[in-house]
């Protein structure tokens, strides 16, 4: 039997065969090159036949790589016949684990649309409201009506404040008769943009086929920071910033202690991008299944 000689010893014995590379993993690695200029903006990338052989990886695993670096905005033409194109300015999308943290308005999405190239997607969300995780499912969601992606299956799980508590925040600065309205306020949108969120997804199993469950649990608390859990590897974390801010609500002039959690600071942290990164990871995890196995309850998405 002929041994490969990449994989045998001096003395002619064979050695274990490195483990394949993840399509994680080979992204990293294209995401790299984009970084550090070895591909230029612009630049057509190898075939996937090419890239399946350097990496030693099927074809499935390069295209999904590949789906990640254009949910990430740094490739194009991903789908087409030819191979795919480095963006002209990759520099404006370089804003991962390495790169400075940006509002959750903008990086937010492009983090799930990476999620979505893995065939088994999960999500976990804990967070004042539903509102940025449902625009940023927007996207994704474009993909995969496009046939760009195709998820096999979607899990997702949502940690919002009961509505049997007191909001510490949105809450006025004096006029305590107002709080009830501001609790109502929040309330409704808690309920709206969860619904739009558990509908959007769950249409997926009738148009597409994809196994996805969506579940939501109240905490007895309101939550000072935002955390979101990409398939195990990737965290993303905000902080609820409070400010004072004018606004009128039932024709009343109210001055208000609020945060603008689109707007908030988003910090990303890896799985494998150092030792800190990692266990930052590892410990959101063992936070949020802990709140959710724990002091969570049910939650229904009414008023």
């Amino acid at each position: 039997m002929a041994v490969d000689p990449e994989h045998a010893s001096a003395s002619g014995r064979k050695r274990p065969q490195r483990p394949q590379p993840s399509h994680r993993e080979v992204a990293d690695e294209l995401r790299h090159r984009i970084r550090t200029g070895v591909l230029r903006p612009g630049q057509r990338m190898p075939t996937q036949a090419e890239l399946s052989h350097e990496f030693g990886v099927e074809r499935g695993a390069v295209r999904q790589a590949l789906r990640i670096l254009q949910a990430e905005h740094l490739l194009t033409n991903v789908s087409k016949g030819s191979p795919a194109t480095v963006v002209p300015d990759p520099a404006l999308a370089l804003t991962g684990p390495a790169g400075l943290p940006q509002p959750t308005s903008a990086a937010l999405a492009r983090h799930i649309a990476a999620a979505f190239a893995a065939p088994h997607v999960e999500i976990d969300a804990l967070c004042l409201t539903a509102i940025s995780l449902t625009l940023a499912i927007g996207e994704p969601l474009r993909q995969i009506h496009a046939g760009r992606l195709k998820p096999a299956k979607v899990d997702v799980r949502v940690l919002l404040p009961s509505r049997d508590i007191e909001l510490a925040f949105p809450a006025p600065v004096d006029a305590a008769s107002a709080a009830g309205r501001l609790r109502g306020r929040w309330l409704a949108q808690r309920n709206a943009q969860g619904q739009v969120l558990r509908h959007n997804l769950l249409a997926l199993r009738s148009t597409h086929g994809i196994d996805v469950r969506v579940t939501f649990r109240a905490l007895p608390f309101t939550p000072p920071v935002k955390l979101y859990l990409l398939n195990g590897t990737e965290a993303l974390f905000a902080y609820y910033t409070l400010r004072r801010r004018a606004e009128e609500i039932d024709q009343e002039h109210l001055e208000l202690y609020d945060a603008e959690g689109t707007q908030s600071m988003l910090f990303a942290f890896e799985q494998g991008a150092g030792s800190r990164d990692t266990t930052f990871v590892e410990q959101s995890h063992l936070w949020f299944n802990a709140l959710w196995e724990t002091i969570s309850s049910e939650l229904l998405l009414t008023t």
